[in-house]
């Protein structure tokens, strides 16, 4: 896949664990002011963030799984309640930014080529289903397959559930796999994978520079690296009416719809401990891939939804 099969942007582009109950809106507020550990201050190698607690890395990736084997079943429909089901328009945009497939051609020398394509973190089918349907749809690509990875057999079992709803339950463009992101297994190969998705899962990784090396590993020259996840907002006003919503708000909601209080509360910290756009896109970058829409000067490089509540990263493995 060349790096200009991306498509232009979008319209729509413009702008657990025990602890002590919020009483109210403000008081969470007041709590995420002053967060346990600054955001951006040095952590010990042997230690890394679950939300505003700092723990042992080896521990991170056990209390992760719990969160989600607690949210699976109700993980989107807690999204929707959360994002007023804003989050569904967001990975449409996100899928149609990349255009998935092969479009079909008449030249005999260039034979349509099915994509492979890795899904990371993707256990309820969400993106994968989105990009499946747009390969067939839009680009008459009945051929290229998702594979599916989650660390998480909760989430893998919720997203073949809802499988069985779709076309897709009994195909062979369709696989899912248990793995963990940060060591993916031998049969997934290097050079073998032609976009490699990852939405609203990254930030809940132990060692994220790990999971993007991996990502440019397993990537073809020219394949796409694509991050969509939960960000952060540059205008103030609009920012304190987000993190009063956030840290007051979405807790309660996860207590009264999925009687999970805790659960959502490290995914709204989660949301505060990852890296600010333009250290992520330096991370992505760092990683070796070239960066879209990144200029000379170091500007741009992402692409903030909703005034930054969303963005998503973009890197190319260079071709040589």
């Amino acid at each position: 896949m060349h790096p200009r099969h991306l498509s232009p942007r979008s319209p729509l582009s413009k702008p657990i664990l025990q602890r002590q109950s919020y009483r109210c809106f403000s008081c969470s507020l007041r709590l995420f002011q002053t967060p346990p550990q600054s955001q951006h201050q040095p952590q010990d190698a042997s230690t890394t963030h679950f939300g505003f607690q700092s723990i042992p890395s080896a521990s991170k990736a056990s209390r992760v799984s719990s969160v989600f084997s607690s949210v699976a079943s109700s993980y989107d429909t807690m999204n929707d309640l959360m994002s007023l089901g804003i989050h569904r328009l967001w990975k449409d945009h996100f899928v149609r930014s990349l255009n998935p497939g092969c479009p079909e051609t008449t030249s005999t020398n260039h034979p349509r080529k099915p994509w492979t394509m890795l899904d990371i973190a993707g256990g309820t089918g969400d993106i994968a289903f989105r990009l499946l349907d747009h390969a067939a749809l839009i680009n008459d690509d009945h051929e290229s397959k998702v594979i599916v990875s989650d660390i998480n057999p909760d989430m893998l079992a919720e997203g073949k559930r809802r499988a069985l709803s779709t076309p897709y339950a009994h195909s062979p463009r369709l696989e899912w796999l248990e793995a963990n992101a940060e060591a993916l297994p031998s049969s997934i190969p290097s050079n073998s994978i032609d976009l490699y998705t990852v939405a609203f899962g990254i930030r809940n990784f132990t060692h994220k520079e790990t999971a993007l090396r991996e990502a440019y590993r397993v990537l073809k020259p020219g394949g796409v690296f694509a991050c969509l996840e939960f960000s952060h907002v540059d205008n103030r006003a609009f920012n304190a009416v987000y993190k009063r919503w956030s840290f007051g708000a979405i807790p309660i909601i996860g207590q009264l719809v999925a009687g999970d209080r805790d659960s959502y509360q490290y995914l709204v910290e989660s949301i505060e401990k990852f890296p600010r756009q333009r250290e992520w896109r330096d991370m992505v970058a760092g990683a070796g891939f070239m960066v879209p829409g990144m200029d000379g000067e170091g500007e741009g490089g992402w692409e903030d939804l909703m005034g930054g509540i969303a963005a998503v990263h973009k890197g190319v493995k260079p071709l040589n």
